[in-house]
């Protein structure tokens, strides 16, 4: 599969800061993951011309005039339509879209589930801070029931999305989690799934101190996070707890995983090609986030989009004679035709 162009190219941090104010609300949690994506993008060995964000509408999608690439601030929900697009038709480019929990599971759903069901080659963030921050504190597909807001003042009568288990129903590669605030293990799951050849899907929990601050503090504060946040590693038991006490197994007889006190451990690999693993580890983290896996949780190979609709145009020149034009119109004038006199 023909890669983003790499070549020895010295970059650093600094060079990926555009020349905009930067307009977020002071201690927007959108400031750690736009310092975690400038200062990780100088790894990829990749010119800034051939790097390109796509953003539908929230705050999330003020990203592109941040990052000193080329960009496109699209329309409500459909960056991930205009991004396969471009990724189809440009394989030199990396393609990255930054979303929200509104734009990309509201009006933006489909987008999203066609775009990570084809396996087009592109890396999807979605920002989830469980509210819609842009249009001043509704609830969005993403908040928990009986969430109250301005728009549900007696309560959230809607059972929310899990991202997660959205994108793996959707049969993503590429599914992880990270959080904005942890920039380590934010630039390792970025490392991960810039590396993925296909459709890589990344959750941050990102807070929105305005109108939802605190959502995920139990997984960060210091006080509680170990007893409630589980870190997958590639090859590793998956355990937890400030003494890893709390294991997550698969019980005998029994469908899915679960957390327990003790027990035998089920050994981590995101490389399982049964989306069903990976599924029934994104279940484990509710709304009360009080088992919330952060990590890679699927990370399989198969062909792209994009590799898919190369080969059938090479195909299909090698097959044909003539001139571009000819075989343009030896395609139209195939099969069921009309002549309207």
């Amino acid at each position: 599969m023909a890669s983003p162009t790499q070549i020895p190219v010295q970059l650093t941090m600094k060079d990926f800061k555009s020349d905009q104010e930067v307009r977020w609300c002071p201690g927007c949690g959108d400031y750690a993951i736009l310092a975690a994506v400038q200062s990780f993008m100088p790894e990829l060995g990749i010119p800034r011309e051939n790097i390109v964000f796509v953003s539908g509408i929230g705050c999330s999608s003020r990203f592109p005039y941040y990052m000193n690439t080329y960009g496109m601030h699209s329309i409500h929900g459909r960056a991930p339509a205009i991004a396969t697009g471009l990724s189809a038709s440009r394989p030199d480019l990396s393609v990255w879209v930054v979303t929200g929990d509104g734009d990309a599971l509201s009006i933006g759903g489909n987008h999203l589930i066609h775009a990570l069901r084809r396996n087009v080659n592109l890396k999807i963030l979605l920002f989830n801070n469980r509210i819609y921050g842009l249009t001043k504190g509704q609830y969005s597909p993403t908040s928990e029931l009986g969430k109250i807001t301005k728009s549900t003042p007696a309560g959230s009568a809607d059972s929310p999305f899990n991202p997660l288990s959205l994108a793996l129903g959707a049969e993503a590669t590429f599914v992880a989690r990270t959080i904005d605030s942890d920039r380590k293990h934010l630039q390792s799951v970025l490392r991960a799934a810039a590396a993925h050849e296909g459709s890589a899907f990344v959750e941050i929990y990102q807070n929105c101190n305005i109108f939802n601050d605190g959502a995920f503090d139990l997984i960060k504060d210091p006080d509680s996070r170990d007893q409630h946040l589980i870190r997958l590693e590639q090859g590793r038991p998956i355990t937890f707890g400030s003494d890893d006490q709390f294991s997550v197994v698969h019980p005998e007889g029994s469908f899915g995983l679960k957390v327990q006190e003790g027990g035998t451990p089920i050994v981590h690999d995101a490389g399982v090609d049964d989306p069903a693993y990976a599924f029934a580890l994104s279940r484990l983290s509710g709304s009360d986030l009080n088992t919330t896996p952060i990590g890679v949780f699927r990370d399989v190979r198969r062909p792209s989009y994009d590799e898919i609709v190369r080969k059938q145009l090479v195909d299909a020149q090698a097959g044909s004679s003539g001139t571009p034009e000819e075989m343009l119109n030896g395609l139209l004038n195939s099969g069921d035709t009309w002549t309207i006199l």
